[in-house]
């Protein structure tokens, strides 16, 4: 089986570029890493969308997601970008589906769209967003996933529902890009994915829970009609910087032979040094092409 890898730039949001005092310096550490993956063989280059820094909120940069896709879209010719993912509550969905028109323009057709259900609490109440429990939250997430694929397949899409509506907005220039749904729910997310999705990021490198999600998504696949093998389907990795290469290729073995066919790596410490990255493209990657 082949297999296409991305990585996440360093954005803040894990602290990743607390050791860079100005701003400035930081963004164009995030825009390097961009450019060194733009090199190739990566596939792709992922971002998160957040607002404030995990494990806690501190008072530390955290580039905003959107804004930095259409950036690193200007600044990258090859790598296609994507956001692992956009959060649901913090856009409405016919404006998500607008933005993400945009950037893919602004990204000659590279863009990976994600989208999930979000679950940071902290996050949303801080910035002044109801925080609703799961099953209002899927079920936005449900309607929301259906408002954007109309708006990037239809001229005029009209949709009425418990948490959104649209009366035919026009969105132009109306392009469709690869649409990503994160998350692993069997009930509403990978059901999701069958029906709508180009790919699916699951399972946390979870090689059992992996196959677990995957023979539940190609049962959805049957259930509506959709061929099983056009959708991406993607972990992500978070490398511990005391693995060998070695040991990094093992568990992408091992997440392959459970399914995968794209795996996300984070990589600690891109920021400062470039070298993991440029390692695995020239010893790592060739093995799985």
């Amino acid at each position: 089986m082949s297999v296409r890898f991305g990585v996440f730039v360093p954005q803040g949001w894990k602290m990743d570029l607390n050791e860079i005092a100005d701003p400035v310096e930081q963004y164009e550490a995030m825009t390097e890493v961009a450019r060194a993956a733009d090199a190739g063989p990566w596939d792709s280059i992922w971002l998160y969308d957040h607002f404030h820094t995990v494990p806690k909120p501190t008072m530390n940069t955290t580039f905003e997601c959107w804004t930095a896709s259409a950036t690193l879209a200007r600044d990258t010719s090859r790598v296609n970008i994507g956001q692992m993912v956009g959060c649901n509550g913090y856009r409405q969905p016919s404006l998500y589906a607008k933005i993400a028109s945009t950037v893919d323009v602004a990204s000659h057709g590279r863009l990976y769209a994600g989208l999930g259900a979000g679950w940071y609490e902290h996050e949303w109440r801080a910035y002044g967003y109801e925080w609703p429990e799961v099953p209002q939250r899927m079920g936005a997430f449900r309607e929301a996933v259906e408002i954007v694929h109309k708006m990037w397949t239809e001229d005029k899409p009209v949709f009425s529902g418990k948490h959104y509506h649209i009366d035919a907005p026009i969105n132009q220039p109306r392009r469709k890009p690869q649409f990503w749904l994160g998350g692993g729910g069997e009930k509403v997310t990978l059901k999701l994915v069958a029906k709508y999705a180009d790919g699916s990021n699951i399972g946390n490198g979870d090689a059992a829970l992996i196959r677990q999600k995957l023979a539940v998504l190609r049962a959805h696949c049957d259930t509506v009609g959709r061929d099983y093998s056009t959708i991406a389907k993607s972990t992500t990795i978070e490398v511990n910087p005391a693995w060998s290469t070695a040991e990094t290729q093992s568990r992408v073995e091992q997440v392959v032979e459970a399914g995968c066919d794209y795996v996300i790596f984070y990589i600690p410490r891109l920021a400062y040094d470039h070298e993991p990255l440029h390692r695995f493209a020239a010893d790592l990657i060739p093995q799985f092409s």
